[in-house]
C-alpha cells in the first residue's frame, strides 16, 4: 500500500511527527503484511497549494529506485492531505488519475473549504462538528469523522491518537454502530478497508 502524504502550511515537524504515528499505527496493527511505503510531499509554504509540484512530486517517486518497486502509476494510492494541502492533493489526485493512475481513497484532515467530488472514495476528517457540517456541503464520502470535544486545527495533525471523536456516515447523516473512537482509529479503520479491497 503507498500512501502520500500531503501536508498544510505549518512547521514541518508536525508532518513528521503524523508520519510516525502512522508508521506506529500501521506496525501495530494486521493492516499490512509488507511495510507501509509512506511518502511526504517535502513542498512547503504555498507549494502545499500546487497540484503540478504534489504530481511532480509523485513521477520523480515513481522514477526513483527506492520507491519504483511499490509505487508504479498503476499501483492503487492512498492520499491523506492536511488544511491548505487538501486544495493541492485533490488536484494531483484528479491529474494522477487523468495519467492512468489508480486513486484508492483520498483523506481531507480539516480541508475547509475546499469542494472534493470524485470517482474516487472521499473521506474527510474534521477538528469540530461545525468544520465537519459546513465542509460536508462541499462534498464528502460516507464515512466521515469529526472531533467531539473539538480541538484546535493543528491537533487532527499533530496527535491524532489524543482527539477523540465521532464516526458519521454523511451520505445519511447516522453514526454507525461504533459512533465514537480516536482520529488514528478512525483513520486505521479507513487504511484496514483499502488494504483488504
Amino acid at each position: 500500500m503507498s500512501i502520500i502524504i500531503c501536508p498544510g502550511i505549518h512547521q514541518p515537524d508536525l508532518s513528521e511527527s503524523f508520519r510516525v504515528e502512522l508508521l506506529d499505527l500501521i506496525s501495530h496493527s494486521s493492516v499490512s503484511q509488507k511495510p507501509a511505503n509512506i511518502l511526504v510531499y517535502p513542498g512547503q509554504d504555498f507549494l502545499v497549494l500546487s497540484a503540478f509540484h504534489i504530481l511532480q512530486f509523485l513521477r520523480v517517486s515513481v522514477d526513483h529506485p527506492r520507491y519504483r518497486k511499490s509505487l508504479q502509476l498503476k499501483s492503487p494510492i492512498i492520499f491523506i492531505s492536511f488544511s491548505a494541502g487538501v486544495i493541492g492533493a485533490i488536484g494531483a489526485a484528479y491529474l494522477w488519475q487523468l495519467l492512468g493512475g489508480h486513486v484508492k481513497a483520498f483523506i481531507a484532515i480539516d480541508g475547509w473549504g475546499v469542494p472534493l467530488e470524485a470517482n474516487f472514495p472521499i473521506h474527510r476528517m474534521s477538528h469540530d462538528y461545525f468544520t465537519h457540517w459546513s465542509s460536508c456541503l462541499l462534498g464528502s464520502g460516507q464515512d466521515n469523522f469529526y472531533a467531539q470535544p473539538a480541538v484546535d486545527h493543528l491537533s487532527m495533525w499533530k496527535s491524532p491518537q489524543t482527539v477523540q471523536g465521532c464516526w458519521v456516515d454523511s451520505s445519511i447523516g447516522i453514526f454507525p454502530p461504533k459512533g465514537h473512537l480516536t482520529a488514528s482509529e478512525f483513520l486505521l479503520m479507513l487504511l484496514k478497508r483499502y488494504e483488504a479491497n
